[in-house]
């Protein structure tokens, strides 16, 4: 009985969104799903990885959050914004959000492309310097 009340106790403590974040895992994926999309060559392959790029950085309460799409951050905290603290580092991290938000509106390849490119160099962009 102690040794499930003990598991019970630690699940729960690992879904805990305080002990679960972890930043540069978030900002890691979301850059990489980005640029997936950069890369893509047809417009559902870049709609498919700026939605996960999106869903990392705004997280499930965030703008432009779609559940039925994979978030590849679940398990890394609540979202690249709201775990940020640095209003300088949040003010990139929308920027890039308004890109992904963009991509995702057009069905032109190229100009979604760009978009998804560009999301992915602001969101790589904060890697500098990070510990």
């Amino acid at each position: 009985m102690s040794k499930r009340f003990a598991a019970l106790a630690f699940t729960a403590l690992l879904a805990s969104p305080a002990f679960a974040a972890d930043l540069r895992s978030e900002i890691v994926n979301a850059g990489e799903h980005a640029e997936y999309a950069g890369e893509a060559t047809t417009i559902d392959d870049v709609h498919f990885h700026l939605h996960h790029a999106l869903n990392c950085l705004v997280g499930p309460k965030g703008e432009g959050f779609d559940r039925t799409q994979m978030n590849p951050c679940v398990n890394s905290g609540n979202g690249i914004i709201p775990d940020e603290t640095d209003p300088k580092r949040i003010a990139v991290f929308q920027g890039a959000a308004a890109k992904a938000r963009e991509g995702l509106a057009t069905n032109d390849l190229a100009v979604a492309k760009a978009d998804a490119t560009a999301a992915a160099k602001a969101i790589v962009g904060t890697l500098k310097g990070m510990k």
